[in-house]
Parts: structure tokens; sequence; C-alpha cells
């Protein structure tokens, strides 16, 4: 690589070169003031992106060219964008770390099937600010093929949304909406890939050679056949290997995933420069957050598994230093299933500022089957702490299926074997396993090795659709608290909760999926149920499965924007505990003199903790749930399944 003071100074020479031509034709589009911040911004994360680009693209003979477009790019989205979101962008800069408040709560949902349609979730803003949602992540929304369409991860278009909930303008709409009543809008930027309907795939369909260079589309097996030497299959069930044949191509078109979603080719500059300006289009709609799906997969190298490259890293933060220039209110939170150790290379404040947690949610789950928390515990001592720039996104369910992404490494300090498990846990979770309480489902099964991932929502999974078919109240109520319990951990530990709404009210597994073809083969549509006027109705009353966990995650949010404590970010710390008891989680939240300790029971069983295990700790304290007051010599009494905050 180039030398980094050469390469600074390339980008001195080239914005020096470069702000004329974008003074000249864009600076009389806009207010004097916005152009004069358009350039500061510029000035300031120019050298950045440069150097990005120069590691990604340098060696092609057209490099400049691509520099010049992606910056005239950058100055016309500016231009475009609403003034309301410019008013919003000062204050992000002003005030950067805003996402680490203890008032931020999050929520996730499909348009569809929770409201109808984008009006329909205007209409549900109230029920929003009910549940204390600041964050609110919309699923796929945009244009996508009718039928099979991965839940709409298959992108026909970034500026149309799927007509059959909404338009363009009515998003544009909402957004302004949640914003005004203090609800951040996050969306899905699925960038990996579009679908065989997106216009540039169909022109690539019809023989263009421009848009068949924007995908990674082969005459023969040559080169396929030497990519799946090193490559994982994704869905197997599908389609073997990575590639698709498609007859009226006479080609092999890369698709990791679906048939119908052809895998876009970032060597190519013309991608990224293409992508980038549909970030940007997204951004000006009013989306605050977007959710980087399948960050691992963006960059392809023969010889490699072609997952988590560097290169996938600096396409990431080159488009977050475009967004800087052009849309700096956006954040980015990645979505990457895999190793923990890849997990943390996506979190930096340069690339993604947010990243789902997805170890803490699988571990959860693993500690409720085996009532024990040594393997939640140390990996939360060993991989909890990160930037203090970032923060989690904590969450026990979303859309997606369970996959067991703990590290091996970690579990085999445990003499845990993880490939039996794995095995143990899947069984657990679908039903197999004696004595258990879970009713889930296989996702992508494979059934030479038994591999698969889990299916199923939160309530099912906890116990509670067994509880209410099979036994006794005594069971409903241990699997409503198996659902308090994990939710009372992501609202504390630190970072974002995210709330898959439904969870909220105890939705149950939905089996009418089956009934649909374009649904039958994918298990996740089981916890994708359409919402229940009358569940939510039910929320109100205490005596309901509902009604408990309504009022009781209400109560946990009213606690938690209550004290700053909870809080990420800057003096914030949170101290993962020993506390001699294999059945209880702990930790200690801090933030300068204030601290709460979180004491969690993940067994049916009371189990007892003295309170001279957790150390550096002054008594008395009291617990922010029930207000019961604990003293120096007790003993902390944790009933099944219960969990305490501590404040000291």
């Amino acid at each position: 690589m180039a030398d980094l003071t050469w390469i600074n100074e390339q980008a001195r020479r080239t914005l020096y070169r470069l702000i004329p031509q974008l003074n000249e034709q864009f600076s009389g589009l806009c207010s004097q003031a916005d152009w004069k911040t358009f350039i500061r911004r510029l000035e300031r994360h120019f050298p950045d992106l440069f150097g990005l680009l120069y590691q990604l693209y340098g060696h092609q003979y057209d490099f400049f060219f691509h520099v010049e477009n992606i910056l005239a790019t950058a100055a016309r989205m500016w231009v475009a964008r609403p003034q309301g979101l410019k008013e919003l962008d000062a204050s992000r800069e002003a005030l950067p770390d805003w996402f680490h408040s203890e008032k931020m709560i999050g929520g996730v949902c499909y348009v569809d099937l929770f409201a109808g349609n984008l009006e329909g979730v205007k209409a549900k803003i109230p029920y929003f600010k009910e549940l204390g949602l600041t964050y609110l992540h919309l699923m796929p929304l945009f244009k996508c093929p009718e039928g099979k369409n991965d839940g709409g991860y298959a992108v026909s278009s970034y500026r149309q949304v799927n007509p059959a909930i909404g338009t363009i303008e009515q998003l544009a709409d909402l957004t302004t909406e949640l914003r005004q009543n203090g609800i951040s809008l996050v969306l899905d930027f699925i960038f990996n890939h579009t679908s065989n309907e997106h216009e540039w795939a169909v022109k690539a369909f019809s023989g263009y050679p421009e848009y068949q260079a924007f995908y990674r589309i082969y005459p023969d097996r040559i080169i396929p056949d030497q990519y799946e030497q090193t490559l994982r299959e994704i869905f197997p069930d599908e389609h073997p290997g990575a590639f698709t044949y498609f007859p009226e191509l006479n080609r092999w078109v890369w698709t990791t995933f679906h048939s119908f979603q052809w895998d876009l080719n970032y060597e190519n500059p013309l991608v990224f420069s293409a992508m980038g300006e549909e970030l940007l289009s997204i951004a000006n709609v009013g989306v605050e957050v977007i959710r980087l799906d399948a960050v691992a997969f963006v960059w392809k190298k023969l010889g490699t598994t072609s997952e988590n490259l560097p290169e996938a890293h600096l396409i990431i933060q080159a488009f977050n230093a475009l967004a800087r220039i052009a849309a700096p209110a956006l954040l980015f939170k990645s979505e990457a299933i895999v190793h923990p150790d890849y997990v943390a290379q996506y979190i930096r404040p340069d690339e993604c500022q947010l990243s789902y947690n997805p170890l803490l949610m699988a571990l959860l789950w693993n500690s409720l089957a085996t009532r024990e928390v040594r393997l939640l515990r140390y990996s939360m001592q060993h991989r909890f702490a990160i930037d203090p720039s970032c923060a989690w996104v904590n969450y026990v369910r979303v859309h997606d299926d369970i996959g067991w992404t703990f590290s091996d490494e970690d579990a085999i300090q445990l003499s845990i074997n993880g490939y039996d498990h794995r095995k143990f846990l899947n069984a657990f979770y679908t039903g197999r396993f004696p004595g258990t309480f879970a009713v889930g489902l296989p996702f992508q099964e494979n059934p030479k090795t038994g591999d698969c991932r889990i299916s199923g929502t939160c309530a099912s999974l906890a116990g509670l659709e067994k509880a209410l078919k099979e036994e006794t109240g005594s069971e409903v109520d241990l699997a409503l608290q198996r659902i308090m319990l994990i939710h009372s951990i992501i609202t504390s530990i630190g970072g974002i909760p995210l709330i898959y709404l439904g969870d909220e009210i105890a939705t149950l597994n939905d089996y009418s999926f089956l009934e649909d073809p374009a649904k039958a083969g994918d298990s996740r549509w089981v916890h994708r149920p359409k919402a229940d006027a009358k569940k939510y109705d039910r929320r109100k009353d205490k005596n309901t499965p509902e009604g408990k966990i309504f009022q009781g995650l209400n109560k946990l949010i009213e606690v938690r924007k209550s004290h700053a404590v909870f809080a990420s970010g800057a003096n914030h710390e949170t101290e993962i505990l020993d506390v001699g008891n294999d059945h209880v989680f702990g930790y200690v939240r801090s933030f300068f003199n204030e601290k709460v300790v979180v004491l969690a029971n993940f067994s049916e069983r009371e189990q007892i903790i003295s309170i001279d295990r957790i150390p550096s700790i002054i008594w008395p304290g009291q617990d922010l749930i029930s207000g019961e007051e604990y003293h120096p010599g007790e003993e902390i009494k944790l009933g099944p399944y219960c969990f305490i905050w501590l404040q000291i």
C-alpha cells in the first residue's frame, strides 16, 4: 500500500481540484450557509474517504473519475436533503453520543404484520410511546418481488416502497411524525445483493455488459468451482454452493443466499458509487439508523471463505465517511451472525457505531436451557466491553432464527464441547430433548450433520406455549418469569434494548405460515405472526399473560429511563461478576458514584447469594424493581427465574 503521507497529499490535491467544479455545479442550488456546511464537512472527512477508496480502487486506471463521481453524488444528495434533516445533522454533530442515553428503547416489527401499512404504523405512534420506544426498526419495506422475496431482503428498488404498504412519500411523512414524537426510524440497507428484478439485474439479464459487471456472472463453472473449494453453503436446501445457473442467460450468477438475490460486485467502483447514492437516498427520507445486512459477505476473494475480509470493512468505512459528508445524522448498525471475534471487528466509531449482540442473545437462551450461567459469564467477561463511542443493541428475539454463535474457544475453557453442546441446544429448543419446556422449529436443518438453527417466538421458546396447552398454572408462571428474566438483562446490561414487537405481550408461535406455499419452506415465519388486536387489548389486564408481560416490561423500562447508570458510553461501566453460584448471572453497572448490582437467577429453584460475594459495594441497597432493602450480613434470596436491580 502507498505511504499514508503520500495518500493524504493526493487527497489534498484532489480536493483542491474538485471543489471549484462542485462549487460551479451545486453551490447555487442551496443556501450559502448550507453549502459552507457541506464544504466544511467535505474538507474534514474527504481525506478518510479518499484513503479508503484508494485502498479499494486505487489500482484502477480511472480511479480519479470515480472519486469525482462519488463527490458529485454526495453534493447532489446534500442539496436534496430536506431542511429538517439538515437541522438534525447539526444537532447530532453537537451531541454525538445521543444514542447512549438510558432513555433509548428499541422496537422492531414488520409493517404489514404489525400495522397493515405505513399509515397504520403512524397510527400506532401512541402505542409506541406507551411502551416507551425511542427507536423503531421497520423490517424491509422497499419494493421486492411478489411471492418469494426472503421477507423483503430481496430489494427491487431502493427508491420505492412496496406498494402493498405505501409510498416513498408516506415513508418520508412517517419519519417526520416519528421524529416529532422522539422516535428514531431504523431501516435495513441490504447492500450485499439486490433482487433479480432490480433494474440493474434486469439489464444484466438482458445482456448489457456494464450491468453484468455490477454482479458476479460467469460463462461456465471454472471460476465458480474454484471459489467453492473454500466457501460454505448458506442455504443448501435451496441450491448447493454459492452459484445459480440461469438457462435463459446461459450464465452462472453468484447468489450467496437465494437464487433471486444476486450478489453485487464491489470490486467494481461503479457499484460502490451507485450503492452510495442509494444509501444517501434512504438517509434523505429521514432514516436515522441503518442496519447493514449481511456485512460479512460483501467482498469476495478466491482462496478464502469470502466472509469477513478486510475489504468488507473498508467498504463499510467508506460508506460511513460518505455519510459524514452528506448525511452526518445517519448511524450504522452491523448485523454479523458470525464468530464473536468477527462481530467485534465491525464495531468502531468510523464503521458501525451500533451492533447487534448475537452472543448475548444466544447465551441467554443457552442459560435458560442449562440453568447455568458459566458460559454466559465467561463470554461476557471477555467480550462485552467495546469502544465507549459505540453501543450494543441487545435483544432476545428478532425476525431471524437463533444461531448458536458462541465461541468454541470460550466453551473449551469451561470443558464444554461446542459441537455436542449445539446438538443439545438444538434438541432442547425443537422439543426433542426430554423434559424441555421449549416449543420451537428447526431452521435449515442438515440431515447429515443434525446441525440447524432455531425458529420460534420468545414466549413459545420460553415455555409458555407448552405450559398453556399441557401443564398447570405453576408452569405458566415459570414461563412468564423466564420471559421477564431475559428482558431484564437486555434492559440493564448496557446498550440499547430491542424488543421484537409481539414479545411484549407474550405472543406464541403461529403455524398458519404452513398454509402459504411461499412461506411453508421457511420456519422463521412461525415467529412472524400478524399482530392480534385482541391480545394487545389484554395488555391492560394484569391477570392475563399479555398483561403480566406488558406491565412488567413497562416497569423495567420506566426504571431504566429514570436512572442514568443504565446508559452506555463514556464513564459507564459494566463489570461482570462471579457471585459464587453458577445459576446466577450478576454484574455491576457504574456511572461515577452511582452503582446498580443486577442479579438474575436462571434456575427454577430458589438461589441464595451472600452479600459478601459482591465486592466493592457499600450497603445497604434497594431493589429498584420491588423497593425491598438489603443490608450488610444478609443473604439475598432469589426465587425461580427472579432478578433484582440493587441500587447502592
